[in-house]
Formats: C-alpha cells, structure tokens, sequence
C-alpha cells in the first residue's frame, strides 16, 4: 500500500489539495497500475513560510515527499527502473501543480516497510 507523506511551503499548497492528490495518485497508479489505486494514500502538510532551510537559510521553494512501499521493491532484479519510476514522476507532479520553480528543491524519499511492520486499522496488512 503505498503512501506518501509531502510538506509543502503552506502559501504555494492552499486551495491546490485536490489537484496535488489526484496527480500524485496518478503517478503512483502509472508504476503499480490501476488495482493500486484505492490503496494510495497522501497526508499533505503545509509548511509554514521560514520552517523549511536548506543549507541553513530559510527558503521557500522546497517540497519534501516521503513515499513508504513494501521493502520487496528493492530486492526485485528491476528495483532501479521502478524506484526511478516512481521518484520522477512525483517530483512532475508537484511542479506541475504547484509550480515549476519547486522543482530543484523537492526531495523525494523511498522508505522501505517490511511486510510485518505494516498495520492498517490496528491490523497487520499483508
């Protein structure tokens, strides 16, 4: 089940929620397919102006997206074609919607859940 976590500057995010999700959400469902689809799952934070820095100066162009998927991906033969897949894809997708210029500065991180540690309404998903 694939989920995201993005911080974004609050002023560059407001009135632009639906449209983020729905391009995020298509970005994942072009790497997992159409069954993935009602299992992605997006929390937007807005970040206040000057609580994001970066080499230790506030600035106001960053997005940062923390993507959790199965552990799994990253043992297949074909782990460094999807990971790519995955990573591009969602930085277009803020640029897109929120502004090209955040570009340079979106992180996308791919964190691994192993099947065990996983648990959706208090139950282990596997």
């Amino acid at each position: 089940m694939p989920h995201l976590a993005v911080h974004l500057p609050e002023n560059r995010l407001t009135g632009k929620e639906p449209a983020l999700v729905a391009a995020l959400t298509d970005a994942i469902v072009d790497v997992y397919g159409e069954w993935a689809r009602d299992l992605v799952s997006v929390r937007l934070a807005g970040v206040p102006a000057g609580r994001f820095a970066q080499g230790g100066k506030a600035v106001d162009a960053n997005a940062s997206v923390t993507l959790g998927v199965r552990a799994g991906v990253f043992e297949r033969p074909d782990a460094a074609r999807i990971t790519a897949r995955l990573g591009a894809p969602l930085t277009d997708a803020i640029a897109r919607v929120v502004g090209e210029d955040l570009r340079a500065g979106t992180m996308v991180e791919l964190v691994a859940s192993p099947p065990e540690r996983t648990f959706v309404g208090g139950v282990l998903a596997v």
